[in-house]
């Protein structure tokens, strides 16, 4: 009946700047871009990476997160090739490995964070 996640929502505080991370630094591609005219709606894009899809909701107005780790969803998870060269290409772009890497024994584990301090975890399969 259920056959995958068809992709993961995000609501940006700063739309433009956050599609420049997941496209520039990330290398998600755009799918599509889709205008609104149905406010608090303004656009929807369609982010790809390999079969994996994200959109991102440009809204008038966001609210902030809220503060500390409440209820719900945490984070994305990205599937590294090499978590040392994703570790140097990424600190090389000006983003801080903000946990890890650890060895989790048949993994190794880290994070970053996109510009609005949302959880990107990156794991290596041994």
């Amino acid at each position: 009946m259920f056959k995958r996640i068809d992709h993961v929502e995000i609501i940006p505080a700063d739309y433009e700047r956050t599609m420049v991370f997941y496209t520039g630094v990330l290398a998600f591609k755009v799918k599509s871009r889709i205008p609104l005219d149905a406010p608090p709606l303004e656009e929807i894009a369609y982010l790809t990476l390999g079969d994996t899809m994200m959109e991102l909701i440009k809204i008038t107005s966001p609210a902030p997160p809220a503060a500390g780790m409440p209820v719900g969803y945490r984070g994305i998870a990205l599937e590294v090739e090499d978590m040392d060269r994703a570790v140097e290409y990424l600190t090389g772009k000006g983003v801080p490995i903000t946990w890890g890497p650890m060895d989790l024994g048949d993994s190794l584990r880290a994070e970053i964070q996109d510009p609005d301090g949302l959880v990107i975890e990156l794991r290596y399969w041994k």
